[in-house]
């Protein structure tokens, strides 16, 4: 009975641990961040599962209430009064027995996920209820705390509970401005059940207005960049544009570190040991690298020296807590620009090598000008794949794959705008997501019904989620992949994602207008879904349930429209903040474009060099059968070695050959050992000199002819006869 569920749970538990193993550094960060970052991702998307899971259920107890006239069935009804759960109560119907012989067989079948009907709203009211109060209450201050500079956790507590005053002062604000607005309406009574729904009602507004503004950016942007990827001269001008701001960011963020770290030797200068602030010194010291602490012992900065009391250079306490913060956050910055610029640098080498593939290989076999060092490839590719295959792959396989599926992406999102500007009209009903599901409704067929309910609530929660994971602000917030994001921009998107798992759950009702009770046949109270019994209707405050929450929706036409014309991009070019706008590259994202493009030629000379390095050293141990070291003063040149690569050439074992012959003729006989030319140091190289002058080689002897038989010639040195020199 509970098997798809749980399976479920622990399918989205796994795929929520890797996302955040991607992002974040698990086994470095603080356990509080990842415990806490865990549970609101987990809970933000465990909806994906849990309400299709409820749609067909909420069909399968609406058919057994419209039935129950006909069958001698026993129906608990769940009254919910004022979004409170009550004692559930058994409403019995007395039915007459049916005649001999007459069977009654019911049409309604359980889904093949259900689960029993308590199992749901408990699992609605810790799911929501958790988000709320780690979004609204618990992340923020973790992220006050772990981005504190203080020295101790009491420090850094006052310093949390300090920057959050604020926070909590506007919700308090807001809270008193809708109490003022129940106490003086006549139609509403002011206690805690109201003051309840009063609480939820405005943090789904807010959560709704922010989930608009983030779905009209992601519902076209999805597939665009997916379209976008297909075309690999786009994606190559869209990377170099990108290096070449990455590396300018890399350099200020170098600069800034240099900066910060002159500040504290100048500081380790100041404060010295027996200072009582020496310890927040020391504490500031080891965030640094090892070799800037081992700059400090060599240049006598930590050595001893004692303070004078009446020292007023000494920083207070206060400034070295920034410098603290200032240096934690240079480090993070330096550490993640540094990283990324090496993976889009592999990915610009890697698009280069796709492109000239495309184009310039007659034989279809896959060819790398240069290959990555760096970079490893997908085990698929480099295991099951052939360099023809890899090119099929690369250069035909892929875009066409990405071309159909951003192809159906758009249809989806073309679909979700409709549903969105027509979801308010019931009669007829204009909403395609609702049309769809009624259809299967009508022959219960839970298994399209949840295949279809998961396939759009994956598809909302992935645009508003793919834009909470694309918002950068500055170097504060800023969420990157490779274990690349800092503690508070994980908490960052907790928050965010918190706050859009229920405005996601009403959303989609919404859509398929389960949002309301649905209707029976007999006039009793209609069937609502789970999560409807536990959140309520949210009928408080008039102008938001039949005003904002209907018609806002709608504005999702219109942030898609500014989308796809990049008027975001434009306004954000105009004041300064140079960015990509494919179709309209002015003269200063030309010069971007250029500089990425020598970033990679450079790049690419230096894998060269190391390569050709790699090659020597390979040639080289294999001369000297694997004693070659890089390090130079510890190189080790023999003679024997050398000598046993130069008999391997057909030249060499000529010229010994020859020169041993000559060695016999001077030795009068064949008895003498052969002359070697790479012994020991105590070989006499004067004994190959030739016995005569250079003149007496062409003497004419007695008999008139030359006597230059008689005596070795030796044309040349021998070669490598000063490697043991």
């Amino acid at each position: 009975m509970f098997g798809p569920l749980v399976l479920e749970l622990i399918v989205v538990f796994l795929a929520t641990l890797g996302l955040l193993h991607h992002y974040g550094q698990i086994r470095k960060q603080h356990i509080m961040v990842t415990i806490a970052t865990l549970v609101s991702w987990y809970f933000s998307m465990i909806i994906v599962f849990i309400l299709p899971l409820d749609v067909s259920s909420t069909f399968y107890r609406q058919c057994v209430q419209m039935e129950a006239p006909k069958l001698p069935v026993t129906i608990p009804i769940l009254n919910v009064t004022n979004n409170t759960m009550m004692n559930p109560t058994i409403n019995k119907r007395e039915v007459p027995p049916p005649l001999l012989g007459e069977v009654k067989v019911s049409k309604c079948q359980k889904p093949w996920s259900y689960v029993p009907d308590e199992t749901l709203p408990i699992m609605w009211i810790l799911v929501y209820w958790s988000s709320q109060i780690l979004t609204w209450l618990f992340l923020p201050f973790i992220q006050s705390y772990v981005c504190a500079g203080d020295f101790s956790i009491v420090g850094k507590v006052k310093r949390a509970l300090l920057e959050n005053a604020i926070y909590y002062g506007s919700y308090l604000f807001v809270l008193g401005i809708l109490l003022v607005y129940i106490a003086i309406s006549p139609s509403i009574s002011l206690n805690m059940v109201q003051i309840k729904v009063l609480v939820i009602t405005a943090s789904n507004t807010w959560g709704l207005f922010l989930l608009i503004l983030l779905l009209g950016y992601g519902l076209v942007e999805v597939p665009r960049r997916l379209w976008d990827k297909s075309d690999p001269q786009l994606t190559i001008t869209r990377t170099y544009f990108a290096l070449s701001k990455l590396s300018t960011e890399k350099q200020e963020a170098h600069e800034n570190l240099e900066d910060l770290l002159e500040e504290v030797k100048r500081v380790s200068q100041k404060v010295r040991y027996n200072h009582p602030s020496r310890k927040y010194v020391n504490i500031i010291i080891s965030k640094c690298s090892d070799g800037f602490q081992e700059s400090l012992v060599h240049d006598g900065i930590d050595d001893f020296q004692e303070y004078r009391a009446n020292n007023n250079e000494v920083p207070p306490e206060n400034n070295l807590v920034r410098l603290h913060k200032q240096l934690l956050q240079a480090l993070d910055t330096m550490r993640r620009t540094s990283v990324q610029y090496k993976i889009l640098m592999n990915r610009a080498v890697h698009l280069e090598n796709l492109l000239k593939n495309s184009v310039g290989v007659p034989d279809r076999t896959w060819k790398e000008e240069v290959p990555l060092v760096e970079q490893k490839e997908n085990y698929f590719v480099r295991t099951f794949m052939s360099l023809r295959m890899k090119w099929k792959w690369y250069c035909q396989i892929q875009p066409w794959l990405r071309k159909i599926g951003a192809v159906c992406l758009a249809v989806l999102t073309v679909m979700v705008i409709w549903s969105e500007c027509t979801f308010f009209n019931e009669t007829p009903v204009l909403s395609l997501f609702a049309i769809f599901i009624n259809l299967a409704k009508s022959n219960y067929d839970y298994i399209y019904i949840e295949l279809a309910s998961c396939t759009v609530i994956f598809y909302l929660c992935f645009c508003a989620y793919y834009t909470v994971f694309r918002i950068k602000f500055f170097n504060y917030y800023y969420i990157a992949g490779h274990h690349q994001t800092n503690e508070s921009s994980l908490l960052f998107v907790g928050m965010m994602l918190c706050r859009l798992t229920a405005p996601l759950c009403l959303n989609f009702l919404g859509l398929i207008h389960l949002d309301t009770p649905l209707e029976t046949n007999d006039g009793s109270r209609g069937v609502e879904t789970s999560y409807t019994q536990i959140m309520g209707h949210l009928e408080l405050i008039t102008f938001i349930s039949e005003g904002f929450n209907i018609y806002f929706p709608i504005l999702v036409l219109i942030l898609c429209i500014a989308t796809y014309f990049e008027i975001g991009q434009r306004c954000l070019t105009m004041i300064g903040f140079q960015r990509f706008i494919d179709g309209n590259i002015d003269d200063l994202a030309s010069d971007l474009i250029s500089d990425g493009k020598q970033l990679v030629i450079r790049e690419k000379r230096r894998i060269q060099r190391e390569l050709n390095a790699i090659h020597r050293n390979e040639q080289i141990n294999q001369i000297t059968n694997g004693d070659y070291t890089p390090d130079v003063s510890k190189r080790q040149w023999k003679g024997k070695y050398m000598q046993k690569y130069e008999t391997r050439n057909t030249d060499d074992q000529s010229t010994t050959s020859s020169t041993t012959s000559s060695s016999k003729i001077l030795g009068g006989g064949g008895g003498n050992e052969k002359m070697e030319f790479f012994e020991d140091n105590s070989m006499d190289y004067n004994s190959l000199a030739p016995a005569t002058d250079h003149h007496s080689r062409w003497s004419d002897s007695p008999g008139g002819g030359a006597t230059s038989s008689s005596v070795p010639v030796i044309s040349r040195p021998p070669r490598n006869l000063f490697d043991d020199v």
